[in-house]
Order: structure tokens, then sequence, then C-alpha cells
């Protein structure tokens, strides 16, 4: 494959997602699109090839800005909200794949509420999410977990969420832990606004059929139930947990 194809079917997706009204999933296939058609104009000689790339490019980048408009005026109405469905058994569903887009440097805490992060796996899972937050937010200073105890693991639990806090602290983050016995609200929410509802809460990837197959780590190929993922922003947050 080409550079030029490999370009083409980034921006594809983009369309694709363009359509679904999945906004700013469509605007980083066309700015990674985009990036590439650029770079390619720069090591193309024939000036036809050239200027057809331009005119390609032109036109994404409006459509490009154009989102970002869209997206820009959605939220100040605080009407923003996109969709995804995960369909059972698909893959492709690591939490960076769903909404890292979102996880930047103005994400300074995150609250996550998620009855269900108990036993093993599940610690596991939120564990995972820490993981990226930390790789992803360069000023992430806390992370608030809102969740239930269980009667069976709630002295494991508390290890675990123990050795976690501990070892956040060396990247200058703090975790403080809630219980509930009356949360069942799913969602994940950044200080920056934007709210991800999970309908299963972080606990929607299928056990893996043994310890070596493909998805054991590499969560993109794991495969998932079936659930929704809803993401809407609100500029309120920081009122609500600041």
């Amino acid at each position: 494959m080409n550079i030029e194809s490999a370009a083409i079917n980034i921006i594809k997706r983009g369309v694709e997602l363009d359509t679904k009204k999945r906004y700013t999933e469509a605007l980083v296939c066309y700015q990674e699109g985009l990036q590439i058609l650029v770079d390619k104009i720069k090591s193309e000689n024939d000036e036809s090839v050239r200027s057809y790339l331009r005119k390609k490019v032109e036109e994404y980048m409006n459509r490009a800005e154009a989102i970002k408009k869209l997206i820009l005026q959605q939220k100040e109405a605080g009407q923003f909200h996109e969709q995804v469905h995960i369909e059972n058994n698909s893959t492709g569903h690591s939490y960076k794949t769903l909404f890292g887009r979102f996880l930047d440097d103005e994400v300074h805490y995150v609250v996550v509420e998620d009855p269900y992060i108990r036993s093993f796996h599940q610690c596991q899972n939120f564990l995972r999410l820490c993981e990226l937050l930390v790789r992803s937010c360069s000023n992430l200073r806390h992370i608030e977990l809102l969740t239930s105890k269980d009667s069976k693991s709630e002295t494991d639990q508390r290890q675990w969420f123990s050795n976690l806090a501990n070892d956040l602290l060396r990247y200058r983050v703090k975790l403080i832990v809630k219980y509930s016995e009356t949360l069942h609200d799913r969602q994940i929410t950044l200080s920056s606004g934007w709210i991800i509802k999970i309908g299963r809460g972080l606990d929607f990837f299928k056990a893996p059929e043994n310890k070596f197959c493909l998805g054991m780590y590499d969560m993109d190929l794991r495969q998932c139930h079936e659930t929704t993922v809803d993401i809407v922003h609100s500029k309120n947050v920081k009122q609500s947990y600041g």
C-alpha cells in the first residue's frame, strides 16, 4: 500500500464517522490523513500529482475546520453528544481507542464512578485506565474513584487500591477512593468538561479464552460485551467537582 492510499483509507474512515456524527473521532482521522498527504506533497516531484493532492488537502482541511467549529458550538450550547455502540464479540475498543482523544494536558483530575471495581479483573481494568491517564494527561494531579465494597474481596480490594495509590504518588498523582452502597451511575468525568458514560462501566471486556491468546494484554484485540458509550460535554464540571 502506498502512502497516498494509506491516507485515503484514513480519510475515508473519517468521512464514515463524520456521516455517523461521531465528530471527534472523524476529526482525528482527518488530521492523521491530512498530515500524511502534506508530507507526500513535500516529497512529490510530479506537479500534476502535487496539484491534485493540494486540492484534496484543501477540501478535507475545510471539512476538519468546519467540524472543529461544530464541536465548539455544541460544547458552548451544552448540546454535544456522541454515541458509540459496541457490538457483542467486537474488538477495537480499548479505553485509548474509545476516549483517548479527550485525554490531554487540560485534564487536571478525573472522577470515575463505577460500582463494580471490586473483583481482581475489575480492579485491573481500573489500573489500565490509570496507566492511560498518567501517560496521556501531563497535568493530572488526582484521580477519584467512587465504587462499592464486596464482602468477599474487601480486604484484597483495599490492598490493591493501596498499592496503586502508592505507585501513583511517584507520578505526583493522588488517588482518592470513596465507597457508596447506592451507586448506580457509571461514568468517567474529566476536569476539562468531557463526560464518558459507558453502559457497562469499565468491565465490558470478555474474559480471554486462555492466557496465551491475542487480546490477553492488548485490549484492542479483546472481544467485548455489547454496550453503549455516550460522550457529552458539560461546562459545569469544575463547579461540580473542583
